[in-house]
């Protein structure tokens, strides 16, 4: 199995958190989304969206990080990354959502990049646009994980919305984002960081890391 990505990814991080859950071993193919090698033809070929993270196993290849993560979760149903009950997977669904749907997309790479080509964004303003989305995602996340975690975000083991939630994390500190208002999520963070599955995916122990 192969694993395209880029180290900094949100997306592709939250992949490799999954896998590692699952005890699934794959190769990195490293793509360096600064250089836009996601535009070569080599990889349209394999993802015409030109977008990272994609997952190939074979002849199959998987895109986009959500239906990857469920991807594995049907084929590799154990360890669960998803609670049994229906309801209870809805409410996780909804946790990951949030970030995956509402936060992640207005701070990714591309969304970044325009601010500063075609808005002239100094790093200031691009930092105070990303905190304007991240801060009322993470307001309702401490909110949920209160009412659903037990330790994780979800109940008391590590599953589907720690795969977002840990590394939107990390992205907001790369904006500079104090995130002391928010305690619970900081609490599961510490804890995954105890946890083999989120040390080996953790960006700066990627092959492509920057030094």
């Amino acid at each position: 199995m192969i694993l395209h990505g880029y180290w900094r990814s949100g997306a592709s991080y939250r992949v490799r958190i999954a896998l590692g859950l699952k005890g699934v071993a794959y190769e990195t193919a490293a793509l360096d989304l600064r250089q836009n090698v996601q535009k070569s033809a080599a990889y349209l070929a394999l993802n015409p969206q030109g977008m990272v993270p994609a997952l190939e196993d074979g002849d199959l290849v998987v895109t986009q990080s959500p239906a990857i993560l469920e991807w594995l979760e049907e084929t590799r149903p154990e360890p669960a990354l998803l609670p049994r009950d229906p309801t209870d997977r809805a409410h996780a669904r909804a946790m990951a959502a949030l970030i995956g749907c509402d936060i992640h997309p207005l701070n990714n790479l591309r969304v970044l990049k325009s601010l500063r080509a075609d808005f002239q964004a100094d790093q200031q303003t691009v930092d105070a646009w990303a905190a304007r989305w991240i801060a009322p995602g993470f307001d309702a996340l401490e909110t949920l994980v209160a009412r659903h975690g037990d330790g994780w975000s979800f109940g008391d083991g590590p599953g589907l919305v720690d795969c977002y939630l840990v590394p939107q994390l990390y992205s907001a500190r790369r904006f500079n984002m104090d995130l002391d208002a928010w305690p619970r999520l900081l609490a599961v963070e510490t804890r995954a960081q105890d946890h083999p599955a989120f040390q080996a995916a953790h960006p700066d122990r990627q092959p492509d890391a920057d030094a």
